[in-house]
């Protein structure tokens, strides 16, 4: 397979979730400015999960341009992310019709890192492909940044039991994170 089928093909996936998450918003019942205040918490849970998601689609795609080599491992571990992301809308709707109750976000952040889990088992599959001095390589290094955003996806698990509120403002902290592309790919495939 070749990058450009892969990346095509996430793409795709990708695509599909945001229109499944956007689809399970349901409309507030009544036509003053009022019947929205129920819905609210399924509107938060959604523009989460879209930030989430476009993180995802933007790194991903930012990966994939310093890739020169595809094997089989590349392909199933994209297919392990798009996994984890196709989850994202289950998880997304039961949080916002539970109005952030602590089960719900507690699953909402095991879904976000085992993507986030899936997502640095992508990055060292394409590592472990190209050269130790390649742009790639030289752009992920230690990934910091990656191995962070593991660990406040894990605090935030447990932590939803005691304040829900609290988790979910652990994975928006997440996700303002990522919000910013990721520019040391960018830098590496200059220099």
């Amino acid at each position: 397979m070749t990058k450009g089928r892969l990346e095509a093909f996430s793409d795709g996936v990708i695509a599909i979730i945001i229109t499944i998450m956007v689809l399970e918003m349901k409309v507030p019942v009544g036509n003053e400015w009022g019947a929205l205040i129920p819905v609210i918490p399924v509107f938060l849970s959604y523009v989460l999960s879209f930030i989430f998601v476009g993180i995802y689609w933007n790194n991903h795609h930012h990966l994939l341009q310093a890739t020169h080599h595809m094997n089989g491992r590349v392909l199933w571990a994209n297919l392990h992310l798009l996994f984890w992301l196709s989850l994202i809308p289950y998880v997304t709707e039961w949080m916002g019709a539970t109005h952030l109750s602590a089960s719900p976000v507690a699953l909402y952040g095991m879904v976000m890192l085992g993507a986030a889990l899936a997502y640095f088992i992508l990055t060292r599959a394409l590592v472990g492909l190209h050269e130790r001095d390649s742009a790639l390589a030289r752009a992920v290094g230690r990934d910091t940044k990656g191995k962070v955003s593991l660990f406040i996806q894990a605090a935030a698990i447990p932590l939803a039991f005691a304040n829900a509120w609290v988790a979910c403002g652990l994975y928006l902290v997440n996700a303002l994170v990522w919000l910013i592309p990721d520019l040391r790919i960018e830098q590496a495939l200059r220099s």
